[in-house]
């Protein structure tokens, strides 16, 4: 597995409480084996989910960027704001976004909110206060802790970039409706779990939360017949 000693698997992972990378499909098939194996509860799941697809998205300064140009948006409508902001700049990178006027990235479709939000972040990592990718070797918890204390990042956000950019293993989107909505069905319980109970039920698939969160995500698209997080 990407990230891992050649003799690596998920269940010594899970043991050892390593960083788990899914950086392939054949990562992601091996850690969702891992964890169906593990907790018997998954196996009805994984049954009715079928082996979750593995998405990625950019790292670094643009994938987060590409994730903060999206919050509260359409799909439509933030596709064709990072249309826009993409195209604005070659190449699009922090650098760029910290030397722009804010006029100007105002005209490209962003709020005052977003401006402010990445103008921060470029000038963070500017001045190496701030490394987006070392956060792939972090703990799950003190990542996330890292990002949500960047102004206009909140949890669902730092989770993404965790899962998605950076592929980390453990990332757990506690506050995902979709996640939460597929393990209230999935496990059956009585009403959907608030963000701070999904941690403790989370509690068993350490290291591998995130390959879990792939698999109630495809659990969730099963039963409910739509997707329930961003496209790749």
């Amino acid at each position: 597995m990407a990230g891992s000693s050649p003799a690596m698997t998920p269940e010594r992972a899970c043991r050892t409480a390593m960083t788990i990378h899914l950086e392939s499909q054949s990562d992601l098939e091996e850690a969702v084996h891992a964890l169906v194996k593990r907790d018997s509860r998954l196996k009805p799941v994984f049954e009715i989910a079928g082996m979750p697809a593995l998405r990625r998205r950019e790292p670094g300064f643009t994938g987060l960027a590409h994730i903060v140009c999206g919050q509260q948006l359409s799909t439509a409508s933030a596709a064709a704001i990072w249309g826009r902001l993409s195209a604005a700049f070659d190449p699009f990178d922090h650098d760029a976004v910290r030397r722009a006027r804010t006029d100007r990235l105002g005209r490209l479709g962003l709020s005052a909110a977003k401006i402010k939000t990445l103008k921060h972040l470029a000038r963070e990592i500017n001045a190496q206060r701030l490394n987006l990718d070392v956060l792939a070797e972090e703990d799950a918890d003190a990542a996330h802790h890292t990002l949500i204390s960047l102004p206009g990042i909140g949890p669902w956000t730092a989770d993404v970039y965790l899962l998605f950019c950076l592929g980390h293993g453990d990332a757990w989107p506690a506050g995902d409706l979709a996640v939460q909505e597929g393990i209230k069905i999935g496990l059956g319980l009585k009403a959907r779990p608030t963000e701070k109970q999904m941690a403790p039920l989370a509690e068993p698939w350490r290291p591998l939360r995130g390959a879990a969160a792939h698999l109630w995500w495809s659990y969730y698209r099963a039963v409910k017949k739509r997707e329930g997080v961003l496209s790749a």
